[in-house]
């Protein structure tokens, strides 16, 4: 016959499983969104927004239309996102249609009145955010400027890194790019694959020495 004892030191057994089965259960997957008026929450956390240069917050998952997304963060004074201007402008052209390009700038200091200027010196034709909270930053789980990040039709994260190899590192680049990270990262999540490095780190200004 089980004692007292037994019976209790099994009743707590078995409680702790149940506990940490649910804990697992609990676990967030995937960065993922689901449609919660007319905005996208991550994993149940707070709605994700930005700010566009009329100072009105928007969402760039409702912007896609259900398209893939591709954030790319620039800031204005970074020498080398700015060199990457011509790259981000034709990547957008050959994408114009099937994919939604953005520029999303994490400097809060940045106003829209700088944005419009750099807009126009650097012949950007996409549409540009303020990401002045950090939302997109986190989200992207990018570091420094620029680099992107690749959504696909169901709001995941496919992709975030560097937009090709151009850069060895600081002030020192190639003649041209040998790989092309991100162009590939498009194509493959617009075919429903997953693109392959999934992440690759880049060379630039540091997001977090941003105020």
């Amino acid at each position: 016959m089980v004692g007292d004892r037994e019976v209790f030191r099994r009743y707590l057994g078995l409680a702790g499983a149940l506990f940490v089965g649910a804990l697992l259960q609990a676990q967030p997957g995937p960065i993922a969104r689901t449609a919660s008026a007319g905005l996208y929450t991550v994993a149940g956390s707070a709605a994700v927004s930005a700010l566009d240069l009329a100072g009105n917050k928007v969402d760039p998952f409702q912007m896609s239309d259900g398209k893939p997304l591709v954030l790319i963060f620039v800031r204005t004074d970074c020498p080398i996102s700015n060199r990457y201007a011509p790259t981000i402008e034709a990547l957008s052209k050959k994408y114009a249609g099937t994919a939604l390009m953005i520029l999303v700038y994490p400097d809060k200091s940045e106003t829209a009145q700088d944005i419009e200027k750099h807009l126009h010196e650097y012949g950007y034709k996409i549409p540009a955010l303020r990401d002045t909270q950090r939302e997109l930053v986190n989200l992207s789980k990018v570091a420094i400027t620029p680099e992107a990040a690749v959504f696909n039709r169901n709001g995941e994260l496919t992709y975030h890194g560097r937009i090709d190899n151009w850069y060895k590192e600081f002030g020192h680049a190639r003649v041209a790019p040998t790989t092309h990270e991100l162009d590939q990262a498009i194509r493959a999540t617009m075919s429903g694959g997953n693109p392959a490095p999934a992440s690759i780190g880049g060379v630039g200004c540091y997001i977090s020495d941003l105020r």
